[in-house]
């Protein structure tokens, strides 16, 4: 990786890192992109890897508000969605793959504008872990179904809960690509470059993530959601 591409990822992920840890969602939105961009060879492995200590971190910083029924469900549905994720992997091209998972995520905001504040129940969570499993394994962002199953919870507990089901998730995926041999040494020597940079944006985060209200972070769920489609879309 050259100097101006460190340089310029490591801002990035000095910002992405401080949102998820104020929210908690956000990092792969603004981080894969340039990525993508800058060092497309990167993807998904780089991403994941960075997102494993920014996780552990999260949920151990608000530990006490983690929902661990719904978290195991995630799980439990994330586990299939993994093995969904290289299927498609297999059966789609990139394209087709990003284009499918923005039109579902916009289908999916406009049906939470037009419902009342819910509860997620079992089915609820299954259906979000298989669809982060089959996103965050393909493209490395995975944080919209999430967001949006905990949209209407209380804010450390959807940041804590989010949190834990990434980290799980993280470590399937990684566990995953490892066996499938798609890890390079070159994909480990990059994430611990830009390792300084995630630890300076997720201690920043801990001067205002006590700060961030439910109507705040829901608006944010959305607006995140809607910005992640386009992504895609564009991508």
């Amino acid at each position: 990786m050259s100097v101006e591409s460190l340089l310029l990822l490591s801002l990035a992920v000095t910002f992405a890192a401080f949102v998820q840890g104020a929210t908690g969602v956000g990092f792969a939105l603004i981080v894969a992109p340039l990525v993508s961009l800058l060092e497309p060879r990167l993807l998904p492995v780089c991403l994941l890897a960075l997102m494993i200590p920014l996780n552990f971190y999260v949920a151990w910083r608000e530990r006490a508000q983690v929902d661990r029924k719904g978290a195991s469900w995630i799980t439990a549905g994330r586990i299939g969605g993994t093995v969904g994720g290289l299927w498609l992997l297999a059966a789609l091209t990139t394209s087709q793959l990003n284009i499918f998972v923005a039109l579902a995520t916009i289908a999916a905001v406009l049906l939470t504008l037009a419902m009342p504040a819910f509860t997620p129940a079992r089915r609820a969570f299954l259906a979000s872990g298989l669809v982060t499993g089959i996103t965050e394994t393909a493209t490395g962002i995975g944080g919209p179904p999430l967001a949006l199953v905990y949209q209407h919870q209380p804010p450390p507990v959807m940041r804590s809960t989010v949190a834990l089901c990434f980290l799980v998730g993280e470590v399937i995926s990684l566990a995953v690509l490892l066996f499938m041999h798609r890890i390079e040494p070159f994909h480990l020597r990059a994430a611990a470059e830009l390792l300084p940079a995630l630890a300076v944006g997720s201690v920043l985060s801990q001067t205002v993530h006590r700060r961030v209200n439910g109507r705040f972070l829901r608006a944010f769920v959305l607006v995140f959601a809607l910005a992640s489609s386009v992504v895609l879309l564009v991508h």
